[in-house]
C-alpha cells in the first residue's frame, strides 16, 4: 500500500511588497490555519517516509507552523515543486523509490488540486476536491501499486481536509492565494 498525502500550502499575503511571488509570506490566517491542519495530522496519527516541498517562502512557513504543532517532518526543498503541473507532480511521484511508503507533497494549486482529480477513482471526498481545493487543505490518496504504477484514477481519496472544517472561523477561503 502507498500513501500519497498532498499539502496546499497556507493563505499567503499581497500586502507585503516582495519583488518575487516565490518570496510571498503568509498572512495570520495562514499560519494559524497550518498549525490547526498540522495538529489534527499529529491526532490522526499520519506519519511520512519522504516529504517534498516547494522552496517558496509561503511553503516552507507552512511547513514550519505545522512542524510545530505536528513535529518534525524533514522536508526535502525541490524547486521542481514550484508552481508545479500535475505532469510534474506526477513524475516526482513515480521517481519514488519503492522502500518509500508514505510520500507527502507540499506545494501550490493548481497543480496539487488537478493532481488529486486525476489519481483518484470516484468517490464523495472526490466531489469535494472538484469544488476547491483551500490553502493549508490536505489530501490523502491511497494506492495499491507501486508509485511508478500510478496513473489515473488508479487511487482512492481517503482524507480530505480542510482547515474550515477543523475551525469554521478559517473559511471559507475567499481568494485563491
Amino acid at each position: 500500500m502507498k500513501t500519497l498525502t498532498l499539502l496546499r500550502h497556507a493563505k499567503s499575503t499581497w500586502d507585503d511588497p516582495v519583488a518575487r511571488d516565490f518570496d510571498r509570506p503568509l498572512n495570520p490566517r495562514g499560519r494559524r490555519a497550518a498549525r490547526t491542519v498540522g495538529a489534527e495530522m499529529r491526532s490522526l496519527g499520519l506519519g511520512f517516509d519522504r516529504v517534498l516541498a516547494s522552496p517558496a517562502r509561503r511553503v516552507m512557513e507552512t511547513l514550519g507552523e505545522v512542524e510545530g504543532a505536528f513535529g518534525r517532518l524533514g522536508a526535502d526543498y525541490d524547486e521542481r515543486l514550484y508552481l508545479a503541473s500535475p505532469t510534474t507532480l506526477l513524475d516526482l511521484v513515480h521517481a519514488t523509490p519503492d522502500e518509500v511508503a508514505r510520500l507527502l507533497l507540499v506545494g501550490h494549486n493548481p497543480g496539487l488540486e488537478e493532481l488529486a482529480l486525476l489519481l483518484a477513482g470516484d468517490g464523495a471526498l472526490r466531489s469535494e476536491v472538484a469544488v476547491k481545493y483551500p490553502t493549508a487543505t490536505l489530501a490523502e490518496i491511497a494506492f495499491d501499486i507501486p508509485w511508478s504504477e500510478i496513473a489515473p484514477g488508479t487511487g482512492r481519496l481517503a482524507r480530505f481536509i480542510r482547515p474550515r472544517d477543523l475551525d469554521p472561523e478559517l473559511g471559507p477561503d475567499e481568494d485563491t492565494h
